[in-house]
C-alpha cells in the first residue's frame, strides 16, 4: 500500500515497488472541502500513468482535515512543532488498516533522508513506531535531482509539478520538529482518541478503481 501525495516523490517510490513485481494499492490523504479537489484529480492522472506498469489500480481517498484539526487543538504552544510527526503517525496507522483490508504486506512512502523536516532519521524512527508492519522507502538515499530524473522518465513529473494543496495548510506548524521525542509524542497522543479518529477517517473513505 503506497501513500501517494501528488508530489514528485511518491509516484516514483510506487514505480520502484512495481518494478520489483509488487502489486501497489494507493492511499491519498486530502483535506477536501477545506481545500480544493485538485489533489484528488492529480492522483487519478498519476495513477493512470503508473497503470502502464501494473495495468489496474485501486485508490483509497482518505479525508484528513478533521483529524488534522483535532491534533491542532491538542498541540498548542511548545507542542505545535510535533504536528507533522503526529499527522504522519496517523497516516501510517490508517494506511496499515487499509493494508489489512487489501491483504497487503507492507507500506510504501516517498521519504528521502533530510528532504523535509519530517524525514530526518530521528523523525522517521518516531513515525515508524506507530506502525506494526514494514514501511518500505525506495527513495530513502536518493537526492532530489535523481528523483526528478526518474519522474520524467516514467512520465509522472509534468503532472506532479502542477499546483495543488492536499492537506490544510493552516494546520502546518511554522517550525516543525526535526528531532521529535517519542515520549513527548506519545504523551500528546494520550489526549487524543486515537482509535475513534482512525475509525472516523476510515468510515468516510472513498475508493476508486482505475
Amino acid at each position: 500500500v503506497s501513500l501517494i501525495s501528488g508530489g514528485i516523490d511518491s509516484p516514483v517510490s510506487s514505480f520502484y515497488a512495481m518494478k520489483r513485481g509488487c502489486n501497489v494499492v494507493f492511499v491519498h490523504f486530502h483535506s477536501f472541502p477545506y481545500t480544493g479537489i485538485e489533489s484528488q484529480e492529480k492522483i487519478k492522472k498519476i495513477v493512470q500513468i503508473l497503470n502502464k506498469f501494473q495495468f489496474k489500480s485501486k485508490i483509497y481517498f482518505v479525508p484528513f482535515a478533521d483529524l488534522q484539526r483535532e491534533i491542532f487543538v491538542n498541540t498548542a504552544g511548545n507542542f505545535e512543532k510535533f504536528r507533522v510527526v503526529l499527522y504522519r503517525r496517523f497516516m501510517l496507522r490508517i494506511a496499515e488498516k487499509i493494508c489489512g483490508k487489501e491483504n497487503g504486506q507492507a507500506l510504501i512512502t516517498g521519504d528521502a533522508i533530510g528532504q523535509v523536516a519530517s524525514q530526518t532519521l530521528e523523525n522517521i524512527m518516531v513515525i515508524n513506531e506507530a506502525c506494526n508492519i514494514p514501511v518500505l522507502r525506495p527513495l530513502i538515499t536518493f537526492d532530489k535531482e535523481e528523483i526528478i530524473s526518474k519522474a520524467k522518465e516514467i512520465g509522472t513529473y509534468e503532472i506532479s509539478i502542477l499546483p495543488h494543496c492536499d492537506t490544510c495548510t493552516r494546520y502546518i506548524p511554522k517550525h516543525p520538529a526535526t528531532k521529535a521525542n517519542i515520549e513527548i509524542v506519545k504523551k500528546i497522543e494520550e489526549n487524543l482518541d486515537v482509535d475513534k479518529m482512525i475509525e472516523d477517517a476510515m468510515s468516510n473513505v472513498e475508493i476508486l478503481e482505475i
